[in-house]
């Protein structure tokens, strides 16, 4: 059994991720600012407490944590991100900066705190958006939002490249609509074709599998086109 991390975790993709990774019987640290949720399921496989991926000593308590209690980290999926639908002319700066702490400052910061926790057949597997998939469609209003999550996409890259000879291996999963409480807020009455659940399955399944053909690769998971 797999000793699994899992961020964004409160609701959606995040918390059906870590359901389904304790039911099956893996050791799960489900960190979200608001643990609530997660921990109202009173899982005996499930770990929680309440973490904001942007604050140097919430990554300390998690690094305590994984210190006291596990040998070492065998999956770590970056799931948590902000969105900020808004003109790009009304965005501030400091709006635009807060996007950025959660979805690749924070990415990087928990990364780098995990990795030497990790053997050479882990995996981090990063959940980014086709909004961040050159070539892919945009949308108004997501700046912000998109460009972070163009910015994982080669960070992943330059990760499996520095760290090609020792391991872990990286990939990210860019996703296409999936019915979320944050596609409702990017786009009000919305129906997609997938579920939360739906899409968690497939997520925890490549992260188990997926190191072992894909290294530093994109893969987009939508079924749509562009």
């Amino acid at each position: 059994m797999a000793n699994v991390i899992i961020t964004g975790t409160s609701r959606g993709i995040g918390f059906e991720l870590a359901r389904l990774f304790a039911d099956n019987g893996h050791e799960v640290l489900a960190l979200s600012r608001n643990d609530i949720p997660i921990s109202e399921l009173y899982h005996k496989h499930i770990s929680s407490f309440p973490f904001d991926i942007s604050q140097s000593e919430d990554l300390k308590k998690m690094n305590d944590f994984v210190n006291q209690n596990w040998e070492s980290v065998d999956i770590l999926i970056n799931n948590a991100g902000k969105l900020l639908n808004k003109p790009f002319l009304e965005t501030s700066a400091q709006e635009f900066e807060e996007v950025y702490k959660v979805n690749v400052f924070g990415v990087a910061a928990i990364t780098k705190a995990v990795l030497p926790k990790m053997s050479e057949n882990g995996h981090v597997l990063t959940i980014s958006s086709m909004g961040g998939v050159q070539g892919s469609m945009k949308f108004p209003g997501l700046a912000a939002y998109s460009s972070s999550k163009a910015a994982v996409i080669t960070l992943t890259e330059l990760w499996a490249e520095e760290f090609k000879e020792t391991g872990p291996s990286f990939n990210v999963l860019a996703l296409g609509a999936v019915q979320t409480e944050m596609l409702e807020e990017a786009f009000p009455g919305y129906e997609a074709p997938n579920s939360a659940l739906e899409m968690a399955e497939y997520i925890m399944e490549f992260a188990q599998t997926g190191q072992r053909f894909y290294n530093g690769k994109l893969l987009q998971v939508s079924s749509s086109t562009p």
